[in-house]
């Protein structure tokens, strides 16, 4: 979501003669796109502000925007406080008032030829080479804004906003424009994609809009992200199974194995639901690959507690675990009300148990790649191999001397690890 915020404001800033630079003092704006997911992240993102203070100092006229997680919905009167250096706040997804600051008064903030305006972006994902920029391959379109969950551990709702949908037509003409612009995948993004429409003045379902997507002209993929086990329907998986553009790869978080610590998370549905709602999507989606998310070190998770989470996911064989240590956030409700009583050499303990676990489980899953063909498309290079990915979302590196970015070509693999496979490309 952070990465489609920042490709949106950078949109805006080239729509006001703003060019992007690698080297933040070269620009005349500097964006820092903030997450506070977990509290190394919010550490980062502290400091990375710091950092800018002495940017500031050497060249006063450089305007200082921090958008994203850390500014939130609820005001900045704290952190204009402590950040007086900073300009302009932005909350998530919202490029207005960085906008509305630089057009306020072009003639006496600007005294240089506008063509020689630069922005920088600190959060490792912009500005792209200028290459890149002009052929890009994939791009994420959020669909679903904010959430209405409440997790007990998640501070998305209260920085992000309550769930709130985008208007058909609103996506609609963003992925019509970026498949006009060569874009071939689009990932629709939310916090719980699945209930995509619920809100809307006429409701309407993700299964819905993902047909309308499927006919835009020129786009050869698409994906969705992040399903919970509560919203994913059968006729999502009807659609996926159906429309040859939808890819067969899944992202439904878990987060834990032991119903106790799932109704402490406050996540709504038990173990043996989601066994069973894997089941149903392997059934449903042939040769389907499947993501999740898990939490180790939640309060109140006792060793036997984690080590249901362990089995479960040693029985499921999952393609990918997307691991965290529980980190307090302040303001949600498990940070009110449950302490966090796992020590952090054992959250560490735990996180690299099932990091070895998920490691020899994703190598045995790419085994089965080792002299098949599969479809890549290439994204780019990357240490002078081409990068792309399969419909499963397997990364694949080639080595080839042609321009293969944008394209969809027939590899064969030659080689498979846990987290990326290489592979020979097929002429036809």
């Amino acid at each position: 979501m952070n990465v489609a915020d920042s490709r949106r404001v950078a949109s805006a800033l080239e729509g006001l003669d703003y060019q992007p630079t690698s080297h933040p003092e070269e620009a005349d704006v500097v964006v820092l796109n903030t997450c506070v997911v977990r509290q190394s992240a919010e550490d980062s993102a502290v400091g990375r502000i710091g950092s800018l203070k002495n940017l500031k100092k050497h060249h006063p006229e450089v305007i200082i925007n921090v958008m994203g997680c850390l500014v939130g919905i609820k005001g900045t009167a704290d952190l204009e406080e402590q950040f007086p250096h900073v300009d302009v706040f932005s909350p998530p997804s919202d490029p207005g008032p960085l906008m509305a600051f630089l057009t306020q008064d072009e003639t006496k903030a600007w005294e240089h030829d506008a063509t020689s305006r630069r922005f920088a972006f600190m959060d490792g994902e912009l500005p792209l080479p200028k290459e890149d920029q002009a052929n890009l391959v994939s791009a994420y379109v959020p669909v679903v804004l904010g959430c209405s969950q409440a997790c007990t551990y998640c501070i998305i709702p209260y920085r992000r906003g309550v769930e709130r949908s985008r208007p058909v037509e609103d996506v609609l003409n963003e992925v019509r424009s970026l498949a006009s612009q060569g874009v071939k995948e689009i990932t629709l993004l939310g916090q719980i994609v699945d209930r995509y429409g619920q809100d809307l003045d006429e409701p309407t379902t993700l299964s819905a809009l993902l047909r309308l997507i499927h006919d835009v002209n020129g786009l050869e993929r698409i994906r969705f992200l992040t399903s919970h086990p509560n919203w994913f329907s059968p006729d999502l998986m009807d659609v996926v199974a159906e429309l040859p553009k939808l890819m067969p790869h899944i992202e439904v978080p878990h987060q834990a194995g032991h119903d106790r610590v799932l109704k402490d998370m406050k996540r709504e549905y038990s173990v043996q639901r989601y066994r069973e709602l894997v089941g149903q999507i392997r059934e449903r989606i042939p040769g389907v690959s499947i993501a999740t998310d898990v939490i180790v070190g939640f309060p109140g998770e006792t060793k036997a507690y984690f080590q249901s989470s362990y089995d479960l996911l040693e029985e499921l064989k999952l393609d990918v675990v997307h691991l965290a240590r529980y980190s307090v956030r302040p303001g949600t409700v498990a940070a009110r009300r449950m302490g966090d009583d796992v020590p952090d050499e054992e959250k560490w303990r735990r996180f690299r148990l099932i990091e070895e676990l998920q490691e020899g489980i994703a190598a045995e899953i790419n085994r089965r790649y080792q002299d098949q063909e599969v479809e890549v498309l290439f994204e780019g290079r990357h240490k002078g191999r081409w990068r792309g990915r399969t419909a499963t979302n397997k990364l694949v590196f080639v080595e080839n001397e042609s321009n293969l970015r944008g394209m969809i070509k027939e590899v064969t693999i030659t080689w498979t690890g846990p987290w990326s496979m290489q592979g020979q490309l097929q002429e036809r």
